[in-house]
């Protein structure tokens, strides 16, 4: 067994490690098929041996060409390390700074097998979402990072690490690219070729930039989700009785199940590969599994009518589902879903994000790298029989929303009946969730920031909960608006939660939807609690991309923006450059994560809080900017909550000057 010691001297070369291949009894990433030609073939080959002296160069050329004739990517699977890959105590990690030791951390904690889809093809999410495009990247990254000092920053080009340059204290440790093509080239068919070549990598939003928390990352954003669309839709706030549909266990969407139950209502949620929904009932996201419709229907039944909370796992195609819950409506007149949504990985469609129905798991994967374009046509048509299934039961009076996965996108693609006449482009016969149900939200300036306790303790994950908590009592007796208020109560709500429904796996880490005050607060009693010694390590600052500032996306995050700037990414970038500039310990910009490649750009950060005053003043620098950014760009398009929240951030810091807009008063001027 390696040690981390070992990790951090570079790629192992004298003697090479064996070479053990793809290991069998965990999952893989579906078969690529970048469709090379024989120079192209020799490109990638000659790309992955430049990570290797010329002695044994020989040697990997035979495996690594087999690698990508069989799997279409190189790998270098001999490379895998022999060690237990978690997130370990911060103070084992041999680095010369604490920045470098965190990093380590999170990189290890995206492949922890608990917590990555496929850890072996370095995916953490999405079916696509990279850490990194090889194992070398992996052994050189953390080498450097052992080597690193405050007077250096490692620079990071989609998975390949360029080098340790010198820098300064104040400068991020750490900037990280993520698929950064010119926009003419940035379509799927040239992404996969060019991540074959391994000259690019999509690096989803929290993978590649080494921030994913596992599937509690988005769990509250899934609770707050259906806890808003039961007050909008269905005009309740107890959503017990109340049944939930959707699809996914495997990343992100393994939440949605742990989410359903917290919420109160009954979730059933489909997933074609047996692994992840085992994976998911072992971890406790689940609470029951089933691959026999007749069961799924009576339990929901049973559920629906004592009102009980259940999460149940059905292991086969949501296509199915959806289609035995018309059948029940045609049959019996009972309509037993009131919420729908979908989280399969749409922005991956003809690669492994969405299986087609008319085959079985096994059988869709061989096709998939036998035969691809007949694969992509039963994805088309499995999606054109989901959709038809779904405006069924929504014109009975269910409600049905987009999670932001691409699924209306590749369905309208597929030329499934999703369109909603007269609307522009982004919007679709269901709304995004950002539409009708988060939109508000992120324009008060809440999203999903989180933390992740370094020393590994449950007691110091414990102690930031009860910190959090007393922040937001606080700011509630000191005044708040009334819509503040509620997201913060809602807050506390899932603080309490959170603790009783065992939410880790893998490092020690929250999610809370916070505004600017609420994080800036909270970083600041947290750092402080660790200089107290209350708390034994520093603690990392992130937040999904997903976020109020983070992401450019018309069908997503941006999709209620009306001024005609939704396909516009000023905000995104900017949002990486002043967070490098005001303290971020590490910042990453990708192109793809959530709806897919060419269709978002996105950045995120990291931030250590190691107890200092000048962590202190970072944090409430760059935080007061991460979220002020992206409200004043939505107070710009328009949005009325956005408006009062950025004209509140200018009161409360007289530094700040946003630009305001003015209504058009007389509408008729515009004829």
């Amino acid at each position: 067994m390696t040690s981390l010691k070992e990790i951090c001297r570079g790629l192992p070369l004298h003697p090479l490690p064996e070479n053990r291949g793809r290991r069998k009894g965990v999952p893989h990433a579906p078969v690529r098929t970048p469709n090379l030609t024989a120079q192209e073939k020799k490109l990638a080959l000659r790309n992955a041996l430049r990570y290797f002296p010329p002695d044994i160069q020989k040697i990997l050329a035979l495996e690594f060409a087999e690698e990508l004739r069989l799997y279409g990517h190189i790998y270098m699977y001999r490379f895998f390390p022999d060690i237990e890959m978690r997130a370990y105590p911060i103070e084992e990690y041999p680095c010369k700074t604490k920045s470098a030791a965190a990093i380590m951390l999170m990189i290890m904690n995206n492949l922890d097998p608990s917590v990555a889809q496929f850890p072996q093809e370095l995916v953490t999410y999405g079916g696509n979402g990279q850490v990194f495009s090889n194992w070398a990247q992996f052994w050189l990254v953390m080498h450097y990072l052992s080597e690193m000092t405050e007077e250096q920053t490692l620079v990071m080009y989609s998975g390949h690490p360029l080098g340790l340059f010198p820098s300064h204290q104040y400068a991020p440790r750490l900037i990280i690219t993520n698929g950064m093509v010119i926009p003419n080239y940035s379509t799927r068919d040239e992404y996969e070729k060019m991540f074959a070549l391994g000259v690019t990598m999509y690096g989803q939003m929290t993978a590649g930039s080494y921030c994913y928390i596992g599937p509690q990352g988005i769990v509250h954003g899934t609770v707050l989700t259906v806890l808003n669309a039961g007050r909008r839709y269905l005009k309740v706030e107890d959503l017990s009785g109340k049944v939930f549909v959707t699809s996914g266990l495997g990343g992100m969407s393994g939440a949605q199940a742990k989410a359903a139950v917290i919420a109160g209502c009954v979730g059933i949620i489909a997933e074609v590969d047996e692994a992840a929904l085992l994976k998911r009932y072992k971890q406790g996201w689940l609470m029951e599994i089933s691959n026999n419709l007749d069961h799924c229907i009576a339990r929901l039944r049973d559920a629906r009518k004592n009102k009980i909370a259940l999460s149940l796992g059905y292991h086969g195609n949501v296509v199915d589902l959806w289609e035995r819950l018309v059948y029940e409506l045609d049959t019996t007149g009972d309509l037993l879903v009131d919420l729908g949504s979908d989280q399969t990985s749409c922005h991956n469609p003809f690669s492994g994000g969405y299986y087609p129905v008319q085959l079985s798991f096994e059988e869709a994967k061989q096709l998939l790298s036998t035969s691809p374009g007949k694969f992509r046509t039963l994805v088309q048509e499995s999606l054109r029989r989901q959709v038809a299934a779904i405006n069924r039961l929504a014109d009975k009076g269910m409600f049905f929303w987009d999670y932001g996965n691409a699924f209306l996108l590749e369905a309208q693609r597929a030329g499934a009946d999703v369109e909603k006449r007269g609307a522009n482009k982004t919007e679709f016969r269901y709304p995004s969730y950002v539409q009708h149900i988060m939109g508000d939200i992120f324009s008060l300036g809440f999203g999903p920031f989180r933390w992740v306790c370094t020393s590994g303790d449950p007691q110091d994950l414990a102690t930031t909960d009860s910190i959090a908590m007393s922040v937001l009592e606080d700011s509630i007796r000191t005044g708040v608006s009334a819509s503040v208020k509620q997201q913060y109560h809602d807050n506390i709500r899932w603080i309490r939660e959170a603790g009783r429904h065992s939410l880790v796996v893998g490092s020690q880490a929250r999610i809370l939807y916070s505004d600017q005050r609420g994080r800036v607060s909270i970083a600041v009693a947290i750092n402080r609690a660790i200089s107290e010694g209350k708390i034994k390590a520093p603690v990392v600052l992130s937040r999904d991309h997903h976020d109020v500032s983070g992401t450019d996306s018309p069908y997503r995050e941006t999709s209620n923006i009306y001024d005609g700037s939704a396909f516009c990414a000023d905000m995104a970038v900017q949002n990486v450059v002043g967070d490098a500039f005001r303290g971020a310990t590490w910042v990453a910009l990708h192109n793809g994560g959530g709806v897919g490649w060419g269709e978002v750009i996105n950045g995120g950060f990291g931030l250590v809080l190691d107890g200092s005053t000048k962590a202190e003043e970072r944090a409430k620098m760059m935080l007061s900017w991460d979220v002020s950014n992206g409200v004043a760009r939505r107070c710009w398009s328009g949005n009325d909550y956005a408006y009062e929240t950025i004209c509140q951030a200018m009161k409360e810091n007289v530094t700040l000057k946003v630009t305001l807009p003015h209504k058009v008063a007389d509408e008729s001027i515009l004829e």
